[in-house]
Parts: C-alpha cells; structure tokens; sequence
C-alpha cells in the first residue's frame, strides 16, 4: 500500500515544523516581539498611502492593452483638436462638460417648464467662482465652437424665449435649423410625434450640456463643483432635475473606501467575539481565549505589513484593495483554528516546546497546503489586463504571505505562552493558581469561575469539545451511512445542473455606474438617461486610414458599399460624411470633383463654407488626403459588445482600411476579454493546485480530488452568482480567482486528515477526518461569512460583491470540504492505496 503514497516531501516538511514549533515554543518571546516590531516598521508604508491612492477608473477598470486606447492614440494623433473649433460629436475622450436633464411627468415642451430651464440655463452661465483671486464665469472656461461657447441647440431653436416654442414646429431626429441639421435626439427624450409625421408633439425630458476646454483642469474642476452645487439647490416647480459632469463618475467613486471604513472596526469586533466565544471553554485553564484574541491580532499585524511593505515599494492602491482586509481576517482565523484543534490533542504533560512542535507537525503542512494555493491563485491574478484585479490580487497575496509567517511565528508564540500558564495551572484572566480538583462545599459560582485544568487522564490530552463529539459519534457515522450518501449524490447532481444553468446565464461586463455609490446624484442620472434617452446610441467614427481616391467612381463603389454594409446592421440608423455633403455642395453649385486635380483644388472652398469638416480630413501641404473620418449613428438595439464587435466586424470586411472608434469602447472592450482571461487565469490555478497538492498531500488520488473540489465550486460560484444578479467583470473576477484557494482550504484539510488517519477502513477514516477538523474548519467558515458580513450593507456595488461571492465560495466549499469530498472519497475507495 506505501507505493502509492507520495510523502517524501511531507515528511521531511513535518520534521522541518516540529523543529520550528519546537525552537519557537523555546524562545517564544522573541517570536512574539519580532513580528509586532517588524509590523510597525512596515506599517510605516501607511504614511505614503494618500500619494499611492490610483483609482482612476479608465486605467484600473478597463482593459490594461485594449484596442480601443490604441486606437484613440491613432486618432488624437491624426485628428488632433482645435480650441477654436469644438465638437462634441469629434472627441476621443469622454471630454469635459456638465450636463443636467429636466423631466416632467406631462410635457416638458411647455412655457411654464422652458421658463424654468431658460432661468437655470442663465443662473449656470452667470455663476461666478472664484480661482486664486480670480472672479470666473462660463464664457472664461468653455468650450469655443465659430468664436462663442458651445451653444445647446434646442434653446438656439426657440431663441431663449419660451413662448416661441409654440411656433417652432420640431422635427425628430433630425430638425432643420439655420441651414443646419440638428440631431434633436441629443436633447429631447421620451419624444412623441404627430401621427405619420415627424413633427414633435410632446417630449418628457430635455437635456443640456456645457463643455469646458481642458486647457486648465483645476479651474474647470472647481467650475463643475460649483455647477454640482448650484443645480443641487435649484428650486423647481414644473420640472425635477437631475444632473452629472465629466468628473462625477470619479469623485463619486473616490467616496466609496470611506464608506466602508466603519465597517473594519465592526467587522472586527464581531470576530473577536465570535473567536474568543468558539474557543472559550467552561474550564478556566484550558480555555483558549487569549490565543483565539492574538489569532486576530495576527491577521491585523498581516495586513499592516503586507499593504505597508507594497505602499513602501510605491505599489499604487486602488480601492478593489480596501476589501481584502475582509478577506485575511477569514484566512488567518481559518488556521488558528487548526492550529488550536491540534494543540488540544497533544499530551497535557509535555513541556511547551514538545506540545508545540506536535502542533506544528499536525497543522503546519495543512495550513501550508492552504496558504500556498491562496497565495498563488491570487499572484496568479496578477496577470489580469485589469488594474484593479492587479492590485487586489498583489495586496491580497502579500497579505496572504505575512499571515502565513505570522501565524507560525507570532500566533505559535502566543500558543506557547499560552500553553506555560496551562502548565502551571493558572487562571486564563487572573493568572493565579487555581485548584484542578473542585474541593467539597465550594458554591457553583466558585466551580465556574475559579477551577480549571482537568484532562483526559486516559489519554493524557485535553479534553474533546462538545462539536467534536458530535462529528465524531453523530454526524460522521450518518454522513457515512450507505442511505445518506445515496440522498448526497442526488444533492450533487442537483448543485451541479443548477450550477451550469446559472453559467449559461452570465452577464458579462461592469456597469460603469456601479462604481457610484447607492444614495449618489448620479443615480437618478444615469436612470433618467436610460429612461429618455437610450433609443439612440453613440456616433461612432469610422475612418479611413488609407489615401483613398474619393474622386474615383469604381473607388466611390467600394466606398458606398462598405457604408451599406454598416447601414445594414439593424442598429445603424444613419451616416454622416463629409465626403457625401462635398458631393452635394458641388452638386448645388455645379463643381465638377471627378478627377483628382478638380477634387483637391475645391475641397477648400467646400472647407470655408462648412470649416467644421477640416476636423474630418488629415492633409499634407500639398492637399493629399492622408486620412479622413465619417460618422454613423447607431440606435440602441444591441447588447454593448455586440455593437461594437459587429461595427469592428463590418469596418474589418471591408477592401479599404477602416477603423471604427468611440470613447465609450475603451469600457466597452472588457466584454472583449474577460471571459477568455477568466478563464485562462482560473485553469491555470487549477493546474498549480493540483500540483501542489499532488506534492504535499501523500495520496495522487487524493490530491485529484482536491482538484474536482476546486473545479465543483468555481462552477458552482460562478453559476449561483449568475443566479444573484452579479455579472462577470472585474469585480467578479477577483473573487472567483480568490474561490479557487478558498476552494481547496476546506477539501485539502479533509483529504489531508483522511490521508493522514491511522484507521483502515474508509469509513472510519471519514469520520475520524471529520472528528478531528469538521469543528475548525466550520469556525473557520463561519467566522469567514461574519468577517464579510458587515459588506452585505456596504452603499457599493464593490464591496457588495465581495460580500456575494465571498459568501457563495464559503459556503459552497465547506459543503465540499464537510459532505460532498468525504463522501466521495469514502465511494470510490480513494485512498485505499495510502
């Protein structure tokens, strides 16, 4: 039976802990002092945490190498902007601007409402704010379009008299005006015409943008905090508002870490109590209270020194980051568990040193197996194209590493000290010497508060725990009975079927605007947008990256037929071209461009009556046309990667270099990536798992089912949040990255200890894994959901998640670790070679 064991690593591994546990439990000040002195210097770090602070949401929340920002490179590069010539419709980013939209539950197109948008549209541009002694209205930072600000279209329309709008006779999408075409869709919504008509006869909502030049960011930002401020307080009557700026999504997103720091010291607080309560025992010598209080210190010193030593080698910190605190907590409790569940069978009479080192050569390979495939599933999701899974998963697995020694060192100190007063019989809080043997006549109130020591004096060890007993003659024998195992697999298939519906019905891709908090303004913006505003899309660029013959007739075929093709997919409502209004300007005045010479030598009196088309065409001095630009508009009838996928498609097909670009694909561009890059980072944690236990655990076959275990929950996670409305993004990644370590602390403490057990038969053998760590590893399950818990009523989205899917990998993997593996072990014979 030895051949199938592979324990030449494990045993020299137990001997290397047992001689650790034994020097320690020797000179256990030095390992208690040693980290708490450490912890400070690297706490250091904490002084540089505001200058590393990087939650720029672009660069941690999008696609680290995506298209899109190459793309916009080519066309900041190509087209660059003019001051003196804004637009909107041609910028490569977000820009810079604020915006408010006023909704009424009749019709907004009336003069009482118009009046009230005019006053507010008035109050906006007088604003004054004041910049380094320096007195500042719109007019000195907006943006210039023909030598005046950016103007809104709709109140051009009606002049900025309400009552003209009686007369005005709109027209939708488009409305004629001033020999213009004004996309009208930009500024009313929930738009009702005329019957057959495109006449405008009511409209719900109307919206208004100022855009600001981005010459000096620090007076339009104070410009926007004055605009957030002024239309927060605006008094209205007929219409409600709702408002958002280029900066929103930011600041708003800056406000989320502190919302949740009153949660660290709850969170704490609760599992502090529930340690000192798990491991409290009525006798007061062996009750472990203090080494249950020091196992949370641990963690703390842990994280301290983790985040300090990054924060000292300059590591940025995003906000992902600020939950990972949550998550050491869970892991370092996880292991003081075991640590203590195997103190507690060491033998009473030992000294300290040899009581420590059994420990240690009991629980240091699990713990080790546990915090190797933590630490390294999260390493491994460094490899993320997302900043903020980058620096979650570097914070989170350095944290991981110090918690580790931590627990050997400074907790195994503790134990030590801790096992010295046992020793000598004294009182857990008092430290005096009390009696072992209660004497006759003392009242009850002096058995419970002042005697303590007693052991098993059968087996020289302390004596068991009530939750032990229970997984040792209750609960083990049932769940190896030939009955409930028959109702288990019945359970597992249904997980599983469940689970792979859910995989099916994943939503993929962030929400932008969940990175707001719940009770922020924006809110009420983004569902006003989406309510008024989302029949028509985004005007997407095309361009041509080539010198094209526009002039040439077989070449104006190729052309033609590739804007087709983009005017044939179903969320493509129109183009806008400037080669198509040069065309008809030089139709109207009877110009002929159909030879090269007569095309490059009119394009310039086309460019002074329309100077706006400049924008859209790249010369040389000599009038070659280097590149050039178009415009189409696309309407909301597709998923956001689908229509942006099947414009890069159709641009791809087509004979003549195109690119197609927006601002809003350098977030669409997640959608791109990150199933593929999930998927890629969760088998390849799989395969380290599987060989690192296939080197620690001394069963091959043991070590296959850890693996199955890790598989079963991540399909299980990732199908029950699916099911729990969390879409697979960036937020979700991490978690699922860090359900793949998670996954194997419970089944690996199991396989391990069923490896480990001296009994022969598998039965047996079940049981006695469970005796022996069914109890910690449910404390260690338990205080993990409560070291989240206090998440679950975060105000964001982030850290709701973490809760969700934190809950989801707990839970599901300590009903692997306490059902689903034993039984399958004890089915299939598993390790009936070791």
């Amino acid at each position: 039976m030895a051949k199938c064991r592979t324990d030449c690593i494990e045993r020299h591994l137990l001997n290397f802990f047992e001689r650790i546990g034994h020097f320690i439990g020797s000179h256990p000040w030095w390992f208690l002092i040693t980290p708490i002195v450490l912890s400070a210097g690297l706490g250091s770090g904490f002084l540089f945490l505001r200058d590393r602070i990087s939650n720029n949401i672009e660069e941690q929340f999008t696609p680290v190498d995506g298209q899109a920002k190459k793309e916009r490179k080519y066309i900041q590069t190509t087209f660059p902007e003019r001051d003196s010539m804004f637009s909107s419709l041609r910028q490569s980013t977000d820009g810079n601007y604020a915006t408010f939209i006023a909704t009424s539950d009749g019709n907004i197109l009336t003069v009482e409402s118009l009046q009230e948008i005019l006053q507010l549209d008035f109050k906006i541009k007088s604003m004054v704010v004041q910049f380094d002694n320096q007195s500042l209205e719109y007019v000195d930072v907006c943006a210039v379009w023909m030598g005046s600000c950016t103007p809104n279209s709709i109140l051009d329309i009606i002049d900025y008299t309400a009552t003209n709008i009686e007369a005005a006779n709109l027209t939708y999408p488009w409305y004629h005006y001033d020999f213009r075409i004004i996309p009208l869709y930009l500024s009313l919504g929930s738009v009702k015409l005329y019957e057959g008509t495109s006449l405008v006869e009511n409209a719900q909502a109307i919206q208004l943008f100022y855009y600001l030049r981005e010459e000096d960011k620090s007076k339009t930002d104070l410009w926007l905090q004055s605009f957030i401020h002024l239309v927060a307080i605006e008094p209205t009557t007929s219409i409600q508002l709702s408002y958002f700026t280029s900066m929103s999504r930011q600041w708003e997103f800056d406000r989320s870490p502190s919302s949740v720091i009153y949660l660290f010291s709850i969170t704490y607080t609760i599992v502090i109590t529930f340690s000192i309560l798990s491991c409290w025992r009525m006798d007061n010598v062996r009750t472990k209270v203090w080494v249950a209080l020091c196992g949370v210190i641990s963690t703390g010193l842990a994280v301290l020194s983790g985040f300090g030593t990054l924060l000292l080698l300059g590591q940025p910190f995003v906000m992902t980051a600020a939950s990972c605190p949550f998550l050491i907590l869970g892991i370092g409790i996880d292991d003081m568990f075991i640590m203590i569940s195997c103190w507690q069978r060491t033998r009473v009479q030992d000294n300290v040193p040899d009581r420590l080192a059994n420990t240690f050569r009991e629980a240091a390979v699990s713990i080790t197996i546990t915090t190797l495939t933590d630490a390294l599933a999260l390493f491994l999701g460094c490899i993320s194209p997302f900043g903020s899974v980058q620096s979650f998963c570097l914070y989170a697995g350095t944290s991981v590493c110090f918690c580790y020694l931590y627990n050997i060192t400074f907790l195994g100190a503790c134990m030590a000290l801790n096992g010295q007063r046992e020793g000598e019989n004294k009182h857990w809080f008092t430290c005096a010497n009390v009696p072992e043997d209660v004497p006759e006549g003392n009242s009850k109130a002096f058995n419970i508060c002042c005697a303590g020591g007693s052991y098993d004096q059968n087996t020289d060890m302390e004596k068991s725990e009530a939750m032990g007993n229970i997984f040792e003659k209750f609960y083990g024998p049932f769940l190896t009975n030939p009955l409930t195992k028959a109702h288990v697999y019945v359970i597992y298939v249904a997980y599983l079927a469940i689970s792979i519906y859910g995989c099916f019905n994943l939503q993929e891709g962030l929400d932008i605007r969940n990175l707001a908090l719940d009770d922020s303004y924006i809110i009420d913006y983004y569902n006003n947008e989406r309510l008024h505003f989302s029949e028509y899309y985004y005007n997407a660029m095309v361009v041509i990256k080539q010198p094209f013959a526009y002039w040439d007739e077989e070449e104006q075929k190729i052309l033609n037929t590739c804007i087709a093709n983009f005017e044939g997919l179903n969320y493509v409502n129109s183009t806008f071209a400037w080669f198509l209004y040069y065309q008809q300007f030089a139709n109207a005045i009877n110009l002929n461009i159909s030879s090269q010479k007569a095309f490059q030598t009119n394009l310039p009196r086309f460019l002074q009556f329309s100077p706006i088309f400049g924008e859209d065409i790249n010369m040389t001095a000599d009038g070659e046309i280097q590149a050039s630009r178009f415009f189409i508009q696309t309407r909301n009838r597709n998923t956001k990667e689908d229509t942006m996928t099947g414009l890069r498609t159709t641009a791809e097909n087509c004979p003549i270099d195109l690119m197609v670009y927006h601002p809003a694909f350098i977030y669409f561009d997640q959608y791109t990536v990150i199933v593929d890059n999930t998927t890629q980072t969760l088998l390849l944690a799989v395969v380290v798992m599987l060989i690192i236990s296939l080197v620690l655990i001394p069963s091959p076959i043991c070590s296959l089912w850890v693996a199955f275990a890790i598989g079963s929950v991540i399909v299980g996670v990732t199908g029950f949040m699916a099911l729990w409305g969390v879409s697979l993004d960036s937020i979700s990644m991490i978690n699922l990255i860090m359900s793949i370590g998670f996954s194997v602390d419970f089944s690996a403490h199991i396989s391990y200890s069923f490896v480990s057990s001296s009994k022969r038969d598998a039965n047996e053998r079940a049981t006695d894994a469970l005796a022996q760590l069914g109890y910690p590893i449910l404390q260690g399950a338990v205080s993990t959901v409560l070291g989240v818990l206090t998440l679950s009523f975060s105000g964001s989205y982030i850290f709701r998640t973490f809760f969700k899917v934190m809950f989801l990998v707990i839970t599901f993997g300590l009903i692997h670790g306490l059902v689903f593996i034993p039984v399958f072990l004890t089915l299939f014979g598993a390790c009936e070679c070791c």
